[in-house]
């Protein structure tokens, strides 16, 4: 993967055609030659061979961003699908998010985020192509048409836009060019092949950690255990006498070993001896922390939402019902370690990782080696699993301070220990529900008081906003689709230390487990089936309740399951996007349950590539129902006390559901699809458990202990 053409170079290549305009293409007709002022929003070029590239701005971490860019704009170019080509972007804010105002890639947020920027820039190219095939032939553009990769006159001539980049180049850039009707489309909602696929397959793609450079040596870091922990006394006199190493260097993430390889510089940290002192942060333990959330969501006085009269609601209530749910602390488990490879060079920066925030690391890394962000290149690679964990920085300055340090390119690696150790992780939560029945088992009063630490404190670059209310970590229970008219759900902040950090699919993928559980709960409550209850309090949200109708028909609710098999159910929106899940579930004599089956309906608005949704839930149904059967972290001492896979299992192939993925035929707007997935899968295994067995399950990951048979 090239990335060292500049926007610049390309522009002024004779060789290639490329489109720039600035957003939303107001005022900026003219020829391209007078344009190039614009090379900053380039997404494409072509060349005289008619080989399409397409320039994403956003991360490869599996979701497919490498095949959707290309494809919003191969579609509104009409661009012969085999031609195309994609190639990673440089930093610029060209190529910012328009979501995020920052070059980064997060939140589901790819193709919502371009959808009509990138299609814009294929429809411009279309344009400009059809104006150079007229002009030649002499016809009005209206009597041309294109396809394939080619303009076609209607009288039968033919020009394949490769033949047209030069006069294309000379024609005016569109000021508002046309976006073709959604029924036009050939190639977005229709299954394609991804374009990054055979190079993962022949072993050419380009991972962070397989970056290389002459000279490169390899650090592994001893890292503080808790955020703000200080190495008072450092011991390196083993660690420098292991053969390869280096350099022993004290950063304030930690104690760092220089070495010629990976192994060299882990055996000489091994071989450090570090007193740390932890400061605040000795206490902590899983009890205080699970004690701390339990008493700030009783005290949550961070409103989110107010409505009707609870008290009189609550006087005019048949039943009352009560829960409180706990869910633990996350690491990320990336299956590719954190990584990057930077040179530091007088008043130059370069970085080769995977990262999720190319642009804020621009400006980061500017301060860390004091120079200019126009000075600090990035080249993103690919990422092995991203889930929120590659949008922080700290392995990125980690790298960069030690090669400013040793004057050498560095290779920083983290151990799978080092970062599940001393890593991000998602807030641990709790959530304390309290909600009334009347006479007919219809809900009257919801009331809900969730504690958590702050992402949006713990981030860098948010504010809690003045109500006091962290929107992460109320998501999902405060937008809940319910038609409850008396309601007070409420933010309880609680910061019991450890650093947290984006989980694929944020406060949603505890929320979602809390509500849909406790919701599951109320339709116990009432003598109702749980799908039923659910749909008759979805009236006011027919995307909900298209989505969990969907589901249920297609895992046959209401029909027999197998012998010794249970339904359970939950629907959710995140990310713009609406999924219900429908899982089946059969718990064995030892407690264990089994998860045989998940129906998913999927409504995410119009589709680019239906097998990569496919694709992507599969995924978040893995990552769900790992946290849901396994994961947590857990502290003892200060310490965390889970090290690798072993003591913080994922779901092995042997345990994998079958998996059905239904997709809603949708005219709305895109929602996203990488993260959507996740939040439902652990509360339709719960409540299908409950209806196995009876019994409640309101802390994750599940106590299969209390599943046991006598």
């Amino acid at each position: 993967m090239d990335t060292t053409t500049t926007r610049r170079g390309f522009l002024q290549s004779g060789s290639a055609l490329t489109i720039a305009f600035a957003l939303p293409l107001a005022g900026h007709a003219g020829r391209l030659g007078a344009a190039t002022l614009f090379a900053p929003n380039a997404w494409l070029r072509i060349a005289p061979d008619g080989r399409v590239t397409v320039i994403c701005g956003s991360a490869e971490m599996g979701q497919g961003v490498l095949t959707a860019i290309p494809m919003l704009v191969a579609e509104e170019l009409d661009a012969d699908w085999n031609s195309v080509r994609v190639e990673q972007a440089p930093v610029d804010k060209a190529y910012a998010n328009p979501m995020f105002g920052m070059q980064a890639t997060g939140g589901s947020t790819t193709v919502r985020a371009h959808w009509e920027p990138v299609r814009k820039a294929g429809a411009a190219a279309r344009e400009m192509l059809v104006a150079a095939a007229a002009a030649q032939w002499k016809v009005p553009v209206t009597e041309c048409r294109t396809e394939a990769g080619q303009v076609i006159h209607r009288g039968g001539r033919k020009l394949a836009y490769g033949a047209l980049v030069d006069a294309a180049s000379r024609m005016p850039v569109p000021e508002a060019p046309t976006l073709k009707d959604p029924k036009d489309f050939r190639l977005l909602g229709k299954p394609t092949r991804r374009l990054d696929t055979p190079g993962k397959l022949n072993g050419s793609a380009k991972y962070g950690i397989d970056a290389q450079l002459p000279g490169l040596l390899v650090a592994v870091m001893a890292r503080a255990p808790q955020p703000g922990a200080k190495a008072v006394k450092v011991d390196d006199a083993k660690a420098k006498a292991v053969k390869g190493v280096r350099q022993v260097i004290t950063i304030p993430h930690g104690v760092a070993v220089l070495a010629d390889g990976y192994w060299a510089a882990k055996k000489g940290r091994d071989a450090l001896v570090i007193d740390w002192d932890l400061g605040s942060a000795a206490g902590l333990a899983s009890d205080k922390v699970s004690a701390g959330l339990a008493d700030a969501a009783s005290n949550a006085d961070a409103v989110a939402l107010d409505a009707g009269n609870l008290r009189d609601a609550a006087a005019n209530s048949a039943a009352r019902i009560e829960a409180t749910y706990e869910a633990p602390y996350l690491a990320h488990a990336c299956m590719e370690p954190m990584n990057c490879t930077a040179l530091v060079r007088g008043d130059t920066v370069e970085i080769w990782a995977g990262t999720q925030s190319q642009g804020p690391n621009q400006g980061i890394l500017s301060q860390v080696a004091s120079v200019t962000p126009a000075k600090v290149k990035i080249n993103t690679l690919l990422l092995g699993g991203g889930f929120g964990r590659r949008f922080a920085p700290d392995f990125t300055i980690d790298a960069t301070l030690l090669s400013k340090l040793s004057g050498k390119p560095v290779k920083l690696i983290y151990s799978r220990e080092d970062d599940m150790a001393a890593g991000f992780y998602r807030p641990a939560a709790v959530a304390k529900f309290e909600a009334t029945l009347d006479a007919a088992g219809t809900p009257t009063l919801l009331k809900a008081g969730v504690a958590s630490p702050s992402i949006m404190a713990a981030s860098g670059f948010m504010k809690i906003p003045d109500n006091g209310v962290d929107s992460f970590a109320m998501e999902g229970i405060a937008d809940h689709p319910y038609d409850i008219a008396n309601q007070r759900l409420a933010y309880g902040r609680h910061e019991p230390g450890p650093q947290v950090w984006f989980w694929r699919s944020v406060g949603h993928s505890q929320n979602i487990f809390f509500i849909e559980s406790f919701i599951d709960e109320l339709a116990a409550a009432a003598k109702q089936d749980p799908f039923e209850f659910r749909r008759a309090l979805l009236g006011k949200q027919p995307r909900y309740k298209g989505v969990l109708e969907l589901a249920a028909q297609k895992a046959g609710w209401g029909t027999p399951a197998p012998a010794g098999v249970f339904r359970g159910i939950a629907v959710a929106q995140s990310f713009g996007s609406y999924v219900a899940e429908v899982a089946e579930v059969s718990v064995g004599a030892d407690g264990t349950p089994k998860v045989h089956r998940v129906v998913a309906a999927v409504d995410c608005g119009m589709t680019v590539n239906p097998l990569t949704i496919a694709r992507q839930i599969e995924g978040a149904i893995v990552y769900g129902l790992s946290a849901a059967l396994y994961g947590r972290i857990t502290f003892k001492d200060g310490r965390v006390e889970q090290s690798n896979f072993h003591d913080y299992p994922v779901l092995r192939m042997n345990e994998m559901p079958k998996v059905e993925v239904h997709v809603v035929v949708s005219s709305e707007k895109p929602g996203g699809i990488g993260e959507p997935g996740t939040p439902p899968a652990a509360p339709a295994v719960a409540n299908a458990i409950f209806a196995a067995t009876g019994k409640r399950l309101r802390s994750l990951p599940f106590d299969t202990a209390a599943l046991k048979k006598a």
